[in-house]
């Protein structure tokens, strides 16, 4: 049966920018969930002392849960071979992370879209990067997961392999039983596509979840679609929602994933607008996975 982590997406300003939050507020709000782990994030202010990391794990399991996931965002596509050197050593850092928190998954990115960049090209630069770094994961027991993103905060230029087929091609390009996909089903109405299209495609290699929901605030699906190429910039027209209220059939997603013998991470990107929608969030996925997944 799959488990359930969360993620603290309302609170990313607070943990990664002002300050105005502490790990340990976190690992408090959610220890009233009814989940199982907390997945992390490289990022987090306090990730800065690399002394402290045991000690963050050992709060999260004094709560009696986890930190299964480590949420990164290497740049692989520059085309300075330094650059992309420089994001290996990083990526082995937050693989070392993860590890140290008693993780097992480590996310990783293709890299930025950049205007010069072929497609040919960016999926070269991005399976030798990831490829590098699959022996140092692998010694540690973490698997790297590569998510279909949209663009981190940080970027210039949206992912790389944002778009499905650039998406499928980078993944075909890479077997390791170190490796496997991060599925976000709403990050695929980003690049304007289907996200159960998605799904079918890579299903089988699957091997975590970010559970989120979408719904649009105005204006219909097509139009989402005819909006710069689903590509530049967060569409205004599409807003976080709670899971379970908005675009993702969450249904179909399950059979799929079900058929395909998923049995692990589903890690919730949502709360921002509150706790109270969290606990909703979580309360659908676990009635959900009951019903896919019955214990025998």
């Amino acid at each position: 049966m799959p488990k359930l982590a969360a993620f603290p997406k309302a609170f990313m300003q607070q943990l990664c920018k002002d300050g105005t939050m502490k790990i340990a507020d976190w690992i408090a709000l959610a220890s009233t969930l009814d989940i199982q782990g907390l997945e992390w994030y490289a990022g987090f202010l306090e990730m800065e002392d690399k002394t402290k990391w045991p000690e963050f794990r050992k709060m999260v399991q004094d709560t009696g849960k986890v930190i299964p996931m480590m949420c990164c965002s290497p740049d692989f596509t520059h085309p300075d071979r330094a650059f992309r050197e420089n994001e290996i050593r990083k990526q082995k850092h937050w693989i070392d992370m993860t590890y140290i928190l008693g993780g097992s998954y480590c996310r990783v990115l293709s890299g930025q879209k950049r205007p010069a960049l072929s497609i040919e090209e960016g999926v070269k630069l991005a399976s030798e990067s990831i490829q590098e770094c699959l022996p140092y994961a692998q010694e540690r027991g973490i698997t790297l997961i590569l998510e279909n993103h949209y663009k981190d905060d940080f970027w210039e230029y949206p992912e790389f392999a944002q778009k499905m087929e650039v998406f499928s091609l980078l993944v075909n390009k890479i077997h390791h039983p170190n490796f496997g996909v991060n599925y976000d089903p709403s990050n695929t109405f980003l690049a304007g596509e289907d996200p159960l299209e998605l799904l079918y495609k890579v299903s089988e290699r699957v091997v975590t979840m970010h559970a989120s929901d979408r719904y649009l605030k105005y204006g219909t699906i097509e139009d989402l679609r005819n909006e710069e190429g689903g590509a530049l910039g967060y569409a205004k027209r599409l807003s976080h929602g709670e899971i379970g209220q908005g675009m993702n059939d969450y249904d179909a997603i399950f059979t799929e994933l079900k058929r395909v013998g998923f049995d692990s991470w589903i890690s919730i990107e949502d709360g921002v607008d509150g706790m109270d929608q969290l606990e909703r969030s979580v309360a659908f996925l676990k009635k959900k996975i009951a019903y896919y997944w019955p214990e025998k």
